[in-house]
């Protein structure tokens, strides 16, 4: 789906004819040949268009003579039901700088990019596009802090039913959790680099904006904490982890270093039994007394407890 927008009587609003517009929004879903069409609308060449719709895509920037093309990850709820796959993931945002106009392409619905079309986003005017671009960037960062932010609170809702439960499932969950923080980690860290390049060869041309360099240096020190929260994140989730997997593993040992004790404990009564069973004649003429029984009774029960007193004292229940 292509929508245009753009300001109409002093109003943003969207249009119907790509020569009014200002900003072109290509988000899916989209018909066979649409993005082809527009390329040639524009002329301008139809790869600046589905590159950034590969959701393999790295992140980059290309300069052309008729155009600026940038690619940054942007995060993206994850939409597959597949319980060992991550939360969030991250996929390729681009925007083109071509003709006065500013063209965004997502291969999934964007928040980024509704801000702006819902008209959330203060002082965003499609007409002036390297603040529009800035104000992408600036917005993409923000994003990522809102889902780190959930992501910290729905691992600390699970580190609290992990204290009162040894279940699988939690770690399961805790494992989604990090490979959504290890997205995060590796496009943050991208998105970083690629806009100190972009700053350095001032491909937006604002080197002689002082408002706009101040504004472009607020953004990358944002990038740069959102990546050491989510770093940080990352940490401790791996001590989480790496404790509760070690909680288990202790319980198990516990568990089975208890049963291993009852085995013993009780294997010494149906031993002895056994020996007095056995058809042989027994000694001290028990055989005719009767308190034989009793007597078996009362030795089982004087080892079993000289045991459990043993394994006490050795702090082995």
């Amino acid at each position: 789906m292509i929508r245009y927008y753009g300001i109409k009587e002093g109003q943003f609003h969207q249009l119907d004819f790509l020569r009014e517009a200002h900003w072109i929004l290509v988000s899916p879903p989209w018909q066979e040949g649409e993005i082809q069409d527009l390329a040639a609308k524009l002329d301008i060449s139809a790869d600046y268009l589905t590159d950034p719709l590969d959701i393999e895509e790295r992140v980059r920037y290309e300069k052309y003579e008729e155009a600026r093309s940038i690619i940054i990850h942007t995060p993206v709820v994850n939409e597959t039901e597949k319980e060992n796959d991550p939360i969030f993931i991250t996929i390729p945002l681009g925007f083109i700088l071509t003709q006065g106009k500013i063209i965004t392409l997502s291969a999934y619905e964007n928040p980024v990019l509704e801000r702006f079309a819902d008209m959330k986003i203060r002082g965003f005017d499609p007409r002036n596009e390297r603040l529009f671009a800035l104000q992408i960037f600036e917005q993409n960062v923000l994003l990522f802090l809102e889902y780190l932010k959930k992501l910290n609170l729905r691992r600390s809702l699970i580190e609290e039913e992990l204290y009162n439960s040894s279940r699988s499932e939690e770690l399961k969950n805790l494992l989604r959790i990090e490979k959504s923080l290890v997205y995060f980690v590796n496009s943050l860290n991208a998105n970083e680099l690629l806009k100190i390049k972009i700053r350095r060869i001032d491909l937006l041309g604002i080197k002689d904006n002082e408002d706009l360099n101040l504004f472009f240096e607020d953004i990358i020190v944002d990038n740069n904490q959102a990546k050491e929260v989510a770093q940080l994140y990352t940490n401790i989730l791996n001590g989480t982890m790496e404790a509760y997997t070690s909680i288990i593993s202790n319980n198990l040992n516990k568990f089975v270093n208890r049963l291993t004790v009852i085995t013993i404990t009780l294997l010494f009564p149906a031993l002895i039994a056994g020996f007095f069973g056995m058809n042989v004649p027994l000694p001290f003429r028990m055989a005719d007394s009767q308190w034989s029984f009793y007597l078996i009774v009362l030795i089982s029960i004087v080892f079993s407890l000289g045991l459990t007193w043993f394994f006490r004292k050795k702090d082995m229940i």
